[in-house]
């Protein structure tokens, strides 16, 4: 008699493409779908007129009480923001009554240094002297120098730039015979640089005119 074959177990019939996309779809239509998220807002930031500092720092600069005095006239929703009773009461809240008198008498006295060191500073400006010095350097050749202009804080390369272009000649910044920083202007230039100061042209404006001096600097004759 014949031996009898081994039959091999039935094999488990395997999912369609169609079948295993439709639990997919089952599966997905069981998860909830979250909504899109709403994009964050961008930060607005208010700076203050006075000290240039965003309004939440204006107290860690020297002019606290303009700055306070600007945003209550502009902003006086923001000023009860930052500086109402109770604003300021959440702020030192902390500090002992003593701790706020003596923080109160530090701003007070930096406020007045600041002041006062503005103060002198406008004094010694105002106090600054502008020379137009008009050389010669042969009888028929001239240069016109100026000097005492960053006094008034105008850049001397920009100015040069000005003058050269303006007069179509020569201009740049040297140090004259003390070591100070100048302009000379190749030819004779000195009233119309006194006019362009009166009239504050370009970056030549800011020097009130009555502290520019207009010189003659002849060349010595030979033995004397």
């Amino acid at each position: 008699m014949g031996k009898k074959r081994a039959q091999s177990p039935p094999r488990s019939a395997e999912p369609t493409p169609a079948a295993a996309e439709g639990e997919a779809a089952a599966s997905s239509s069981q998860q909830p779908v979250e909504p899109p998220k709403e994009p964050t807002p961008p930060v607005e930031v208010f700076y203050c007129a006075i000290c240039f500092f965003p309004l939440e720092y204006c107290e860690f600069g020297s002019s606290l009480t303009r700055c306070k005095e600007w945003l209550k006239e502009e902003r006086e929703d923001l000023y009860d923001k930052y500086y109402s009773e109770e604003a300021l009461q959440t702020k030192i809240g902390t500090l002992s009554l003593e701790g706020q008198k003596k923080l109160e008498k530090e701003t007070a006295k930096k406020e007045a240094k600041a002041e006062a060191k503005a103060d002198a500073a406008l004094k010694k400006k105002m106090a600054s002297q502008v020379t137009i010095r008009r050389i010669e350097r042969t009888k028929r050749k001239h240069v016109t120098a100026i000097h005492g202009l960053e006094a008034f804080s105008i850049d001397l390369k920009k100015a040069a730039k000005q003058l050269a272009g303006r007069f179509a000649t020569g201009a740049s910044v040297t140090k004259n015979a003390q070591g100070l920083d100048e302009i000379v202007v190749q030819g004779d230039v000195s009233d119309e640089i006194l006019e362009i100061l009166e009239k504050g042209e370009g970056v030549l404006k800011g020097v009130p005119i009555a502290n520019v001096e207009v010189v003659e600097d002849k060349k010595k004759k030979d033995g004397q």
